[in-house]
């Protein structure tokens, strides 16, 4: 009987150790993306994956192998391996099944339904009158110290000629050291959430960034993503998506009714949704719907693409309310399956690698950035007055300053004894680097301007080149802080060593407003200005190394204008410009204009203009340093309208013109981006050619193609010649769509961005203009081309086709092969 009992229990031992569990993960062959619920099957066993494509499983024979489903694939026979990693399969999309859609059933369609139509008596922003909160914010980029190898790699590389080089590599384990002490990077802040019925706002009421005396602005209002889980769109690292609990949703998004369980002791039906399109890098997730008020009660959002995203929703049932109001945000943000670097929080994440996991130890790879957001303080329904200025954000001055106590009274659901070593290595590294001084620099020069002692330099005037000056150096410069805070003079002077002529201009301004940023100028400028150009006085101004549309131009005309104007931002989301000027005219070419039976060959303008920017999407930070556009939302808006006044000051003609623009930008979350751009102007009265629509042209008017190579413009038309076409009613558009960057190998990483543009144009009495022959744009005028640019050090090239009615006889005549530049300053 014992021999007995030994032996069963020697053969169970054996039978329990041929068991092994295995972990696996099912993902998309192309894309990575974990398939959710996948069916595996093994022998007689069958499991299904769960949301994030993960699975476990015994297996008791290496050689059977798993056989895994799941709809829209094919099926796919694998071997699991007694290996301990996780076990990684890839699905292959059927391609005569990827056109069928599948659509949610019955059940659970109705149930999303009932969520949509009942957002006005569940989404706190619609339910409530009103509701006030402290919310606690702390984001951090960090990673587990256990997760990096410390060792010192040895690695080969080759150089330009293709010689293998030997190099240490110490990146990993420095990086160890590091994350072992403190976090990466980490900022915090405390702000009001306060919600009316007809407008919310956030005031923050305490703030501090690691490495930084004054906060970043533009990071307090940066929105990283949805604060709450009804928005639609939903945003995430800004980029707007379809929430799947919208109309439009419905349509994008497949639902799947899982099971009931309880919150709160609350029955809660358990949803998982996943894109129609099972490779779109939209959103996937888990939804806790309330079984009685269809509200949501808990929610997880998952993204696979340039980033992979983990992003946790919790909320607290108030039954005197009957909805259910946030209690905990929390996102994390890690590796994804792009190439390039992505600038966070002023410093570089590098996302690089796919799901699988062991396949890279690069350290930066291990590197997360965290989110929460807890509210505490919640006031439900008590009276909430917020007027609408148009402000998102308000940083008043007291919140830059909170001490240590402060920060130590706010409740912690964690104690992170990295955290304060953060701040003050953070502190000590960003004195020692002096990069607060760097940032302000970057900031001065990103608008052309270089800080020296008590002004800060224009950059812009330094050299210039154009066919009609050649080339022209001066000096320009503005004051700044250091003398007042109230008042600043802006001045320039200049010289062209062609026409031998000294320009010169003058600008003093005085602030009228500071919280509305309204500024008093007069101006007196003497100098030359290109024809027909078309300028929004409401345009910001950006720097650029050069300017190169004017390099090649040669009809210039000499503009003496003196003049007072106000800008202001007091209306919401709006920036304003009205101005009187008196311009003596000159143009500096051959040109008559006749009018009313007088020939005039230079002419005085007296005249008024107002001019309006409307971004009415974007959402704007009040700072101690102004108003800033935190979140840039297209469409924008300009409308610009000019009045000559006739009889005063010796005007000599009569005409009104309206210029409009509207410009559209659509950012993808794989880093694709595409744009338009709609232009139009238009004039009547007497109006001479200076004044009249010349529509950007940037082509020089010679035989060979490598003879008109020149500078590419940002929105010019490249095929079109100079002083070709005139007009005095005008409309252009122009379609952009921005690829990712291609690495093609040694430093050498393109940016594609294909480009068409057109633009239709009259001109009335065409007779009048003697001396500079030209034509009108009636038929159209059309190009397109690609762009090639951030070839090398920010070089790059671009060649454009020009086609349609105007097209030119000669095939080479309608090419136009341009140098493009962009200036990556890194911010």
């Amino acid at each position: 009987m014992r021999y007995s009992y030994l032996l069963f229990l020697l053969l169970l031992t054996n039978f329990i150790f041929g068991q092994t569990k295995i972990k696996g993960q099912v993902i998309d062959f192309d894309t990575t993306i974990p398939i959710a619920f996948a069916k595996i099957t093994y022998d007689k066993t069958t499991v299904f994956a769960d949301w994030e494509g993960k699975f476990s499983l015994e297996i008791t024979d290496f050689k059977t192998p798993l056989y895994i489903r799941y709809k829209g694939y094919y099926e796919k026979p694998a071997y699991a391996l007694n290996d301990g990693k996780l076990f990684i399969i890839k699905l292959t999309q059927d391609i005569n099944k990827i056109k069928n859609e599948y659509y949610s059933l019955n059940k659970v369609n109705h149930i999303v339904k009932k969520v949509i139509e009942n957002k006005k008596n569940t989404q706190p922003e619609k339910a409530l009158d009103s509701y006030e909160y402290k919310n606690y914010e702390y984001i951090q980029v960090t990673a587990n110290p256990d997760s990096i190898s410390g060792e010192i790699d040895k690695i080969y590389k080759r150089n330009l000629f293709g010689k293998q080089i030997l190099k240490l590599d110490s990146t990993n384990y420095k990086f160890k050291k590091l994350v072992e002490e403190s976090h990466i990077y980490q900022t915090e802040k405390v702000n009001l959430i306060q919600h009316n019925q007809n407008t919310s706002k956030e005031t923050v009421l305490a703030t501090r960034m690691a490495g930084f005396k004054e906060p970043l602005y533009e990071f307090l209002g940066l929105k990283l993503i949805s604060y709450s889980v009804y928005d639609n769109p939903f945003e995430l690292l800004e980029i707007p998506l379809q929430n799947p609990i919208s109309n439009y949703g419905r349509k994008l998004y497949t639902y799947h009714l899982l099971d009931s369980t309880e919150i709160q002791s609350r029955k809660v039906y358990r949803i998982y949704f996943e894109p129609k399109k099972l490779r779109a890098n939209r959103l996937r997730g888990l939804l806790y719907v309330d079984a009685e008020n269809f509200s949501i009660a808990k929610a997880y959002y998952r993204i696979y693409g340039i980033v992979n995203v983990n992003a946790t929703y919790t909320f607290n049932y108030l039954k005197k309310e009957n909805i259910w109001f946030p209690e905990k945000r929390k996102i994390i943000l890690s590796k994804g399956s792009n190439s390039e670097d992505l600038n966070i929080l002023g410093g570089t994440m590098k996302f690089r690698s796919s799901l699988e996991q062991g396949l890279d130890n690069n350290a930066s790879d291990r590197t997360v950035l965290i989110i929460e957001s807890t509210p505490f303080d919640i006031k439900i329904n008590e009276p909430v007055k917020l007027n609408f200025d148009g402000i998102k954000v308000y940083v008043p001055e007291s919140s830059l300053k909170k001490s240590e106590k402060y920060w130590n009274s706010i409740a912690k659901d964690t104690v992170d004894i990295r955290k304060m070593k953060t701040y003050t290595s953070l502190d000590s590294l960003s004195q020692s680097s002096n990069i607060e001084r760097k940032i302000f620099l970057g900031k001065k020069i990103i608008n052309g301007y270089l800080p020296i002692s008590y002004v800060d330099l224009d950059l812009r005037s330094i050299l210039k080149y154009n066919n009609y000056e050649g080339f022209r150096v001066g000096f320009g410069a503005v004051t700044n802080n250091k003398v007042s805070e109230e008042y600043k003079v802006a001045f320039y002077g200049a010289y062209g060593f062609k026409d031998e002529g000294i320009k010169y201009g003058i600008t003093p301004s005085y602030l009228l407003n500071k919280l509305d940023e309204t500024w008093l100028s007069l101006s007196f400028i003497d100098d030359v200005s290109e024809i027909g150009q078309t300028t929004f006085a409401t345009d910001s101004r950006r720097f650029r190394v050069y300017d190169p549309r004017p390099f090649n131009i040669s009809t210039f005309y000499n503009n003496r204008i003196s003049s007072a104007f106000i800008e202001s931002k007091i209306l919401p989301k709006t920036a304003a410009y009205f101005s009187i000027s008196q311009s003596e005219i000159t143009p500096l070419f051959d040109y008559t204009f006749l009018n009313n039976g007088q020939s005039f060959s230079n002419y005085n303008l007296t005249s008024a203009q107002f001019a309006i920017q409307w971004n009415p999407f974007s959402s704007y930070m009040q700072t101690p340093l102004g108003k800033i556009e935190i979140e840039k939302r297209h469409p924008k808006f300009s409308l610009q309208i000019t009045q000559t006044i006739p009889e005063i000051l010796g005007n000599n003609f009569d005409f009104t013109k309206i210029d409009f623009k509207t410009f559209y930008e659509i950012q993808f979350l794989s880093g694709q981006k595409s744009s338009f751009l709609f232009q139009t102007g238009i004039a009547f009265g007497d109006i001479p050619l200076t004044q009249l629509y010349a529509i950007a042209p940037n082509n020089l008017n010679k035989d060979a193609i490598l003879k008109r190579i020149t500078f590419a413009g940002k929105n010019s038309f490249e095929t079109m010649y100079y002083n070709e076409f005139f007009s005095d009613k005008y409309v252009s558009m122009q379609l952009k769509h921005t690829f990712n960057r291609v690495n093609i190998g040694y430093k050498l990483n393109p940016e594609f961005t294909v480009v068409t543009r057109m633009a239709f144009g009259t001109i009335n009495n065409p007779e009048n203009h003697i001396g500079l022959p030209f034509k009108s744009l009636e038929k159209g005028f059309f190009e397109s081309g690609i762009e090639c640019n951030k070839l090398f050090k920010g070089f790059g090239l671009v060649a454009f086709y020009r086609y349609g009615n105007y097209q030119l006889a000669n095939f080479d005549d309608n090419i136009a092969i341009k140098i493009s530049y962009n200036l990556d300053l890194g911010l």
